[in-house]
């Protein structure tokens, strides 16, 4: 017998008995897994829709965009799920019939078919997930910066403040931003002080339109460097959707006021707010005198310009300037220390020379604070929108090279090494906190994701060159990424540069 007939020998009962058992094995089921095609709202479903939404599914989240007009509370979803039940909490959602409330981040359940779980954080958001202020002059344009317009004004505090409603007076605000741009900036009264958004109330609040600022965050950013100094005072802020006669006008920066009172820069009955200004941007009643390089504006309270107050206040700095060109600058009791708070100085220039911002070194929005009996203090910082490289008419554009240290003031500081030594050591503070600057932009372009995208639906700013910018970019993403770039760019320097002195 050869090999090939002892193969057929030894394999035929083999197939035998497999023939004989087939109808006895019973064939294993296979159980499809869990797949969460689609989740939307209809607008068939829901009342308060004018179109369907579609809901993105990305990993373990789920979220979309409701109109600012959706009825949160009362949502019907409808979803294509394969495998599973889908469950919020101890609610079995059935697609197109469960009414249930999105109002709140929700975790989806699917309960699959085959014992397996899976999980999702689902955010319905209403329009972009900011709060929205909607603001109403019965059809009043508001047209000016000097002339208020009465409104109603409404809040809906989404997701983390409370609604409310209020007669307020509004007008615009700003100078280049007002006269240069489409997309408006604007100042708030309420008659009586009102806290929004969390923050200290007060009367008076600015509702900043960051145009030409497409990012949305160099004011912000700097406002939180201002959070980390030990500076007296920083305007605090917060972002908001706004509409204006049923209009939507854009996502903006809505923050305290540069002022005088108790829950913002807290300087007495006696104390000043001044300013270093241009002639040509002040009021008719401003109150200002002359040093030899600056016009400095009397801003808070208002005096008379023939009055022991003015008086007081002119002499003060003008003499201090004198003392700065002395022999006589630098000296421990004489010297320019008598009349400056140190700390203040360096730390507010600290945060206009790392954001190297254009108006810092003799332009305008300079704030200072004097109360008679006390040094002469630098701050609030303000006004940073032509800020980190956003300028293309100056050396600001580039991340290299000094430029508030110019400040005619500054310039004799920086004659003074004792002066030189405590600003490189506050500036290693503000270098250590590279990396939470740094997040701080990435964590506040992911809470603005949405908003920048309605607000370039809008404005259409994406691509197209706006003053005073410096590049222009198609998307959010690649503005944030300039931005995060030129500030490390920037760190970069001014550290090689304090290194040499």
């Amino acid at each position: 017998m050869n090999n090939y007939k002892l193969f057929l020998l030894l394999l035929l009962p083999g197939l035998f008995i497999l023939s004989c058992a087939k109808d006895d094995i019973i064939p294993e089921q296979v159980i499809a897994d869990i797949n969460l095609q689609t989740f939307s709202f209809l607008k068939a479903d829901n009342p308060s829709l004018i179109r369907d939404i579609q809901f993105l599914i990305e990993e373990d989240k789920i979220y979309g965009s409701l109109p600012p007009e959706t009825d949160m509370t009362k949502l019907i979803a409808t979803f294509s799920l394969i495998g599973g039940e889908a469950y919020i909490g101890q609610t079995h959602l059935m697609s197109g019939e469960t009414i249930f409330d999105y109002s709140e981040i929700v975790e989806l359940e699917i309960k699959g078919d085959n014992g397996t779980e899976a999980h999702f954080e689902l955010e319905a958001i209403r329009f972009t997930g900011l709060p929205i202020f909607y603001i109403n002059t019965g059809g009043v344009s508001i047209s000016s910066t000097e002339e208020y317009v009465s409104a109603h004004i409404s809040f809906d505090g989404t997701k983390d403040f409370e609604d409310f409603e209020d007669e307020i007076l509004i007008r615009g605000r700003g100078n280049s931003t007002w006269y240069f741009h489409d997309k408006k900036p604007y100042q708030v009264k309420f008659e009586e002080k009102t806290s929004i958004l969390g923050m200290p109330e007060d009367r008076k609040w600015i509702f900043l339109a960051e145009h030409s600022d497409k990012t949305l965050l160099r004011n912000a950013l700097a406002l939180e460097m201002g959070k980390l100094s030990n500076l007296e005072y920083t305007p605090q802020f917060h972002y908001a959707e706004v509409f204006v006669n049923n209009e939507y006008v854009g996502t903006y920066n809505i923050t305290q006021k540069v002022e005088e009172t108790k829950n913002r820069l807290d300087i007495g009955n006696d104390g000043y707010l001044l300013e270093i200004d241009q002639l040509y941007r002040l009021d008719d009643d401003d109150v200002y005198f002359y040093t030899s390089p600056f016009l400095i504006c009397v801003k808070e309270p208002k005096i008379d310009s023939i009055s022991p107050e003015y008086d007081f206040i002119n002499n003060y700095i003008n003499e201090m300037e004198e003392v700065f060109n002395s022999d006589n600058f630098n000296h421990p009791e004489l010297g320019y220390k008598k009349y400056i708070d140190v700390d203040s100085f360096i730390d507010w220039y600290i945060i206009n020379e790392i954001t190297k911002n254009q108006d810092a070194r003799d332009y305008s929005s300079i704030f200072m604070h004097l109360i008679p009996g006390k040094k002469l203090k630098m701050g609030p910082i303000w006004d940073f929108d032509l800020a980190f490289g956003n300028v293309y008419y100056s050396e600001c554009k580039d991340p290299t090279g000094f430029w508030v240290k110019d400040h005619a003031w500054y310039q004799q500081l920086f004659q003074d090494q004792e002066f030189i030594n405590i600003v490189k050591s506050r500036f290693n503070y503000y270098r250590s906190h590279q990396e939470y600057l740094l997040q701080f932009i990435d964590q506040t372009a992911y809470q603005l994701r949405m908003a920048q995208e309605k607000n370039n639906d809008k404005w259409q700013v994406y691509g197209q060159w706006l003053w005073p910018n410096n590049v222009v970019f198609w998307s959010h993403h690649e503005e944030v990424d300039y931005l995060k770039s030129w500030l490390s760019e920037r760190l970069d320097w001014l550290n090689g540069a304090y290194g040499e002195m």
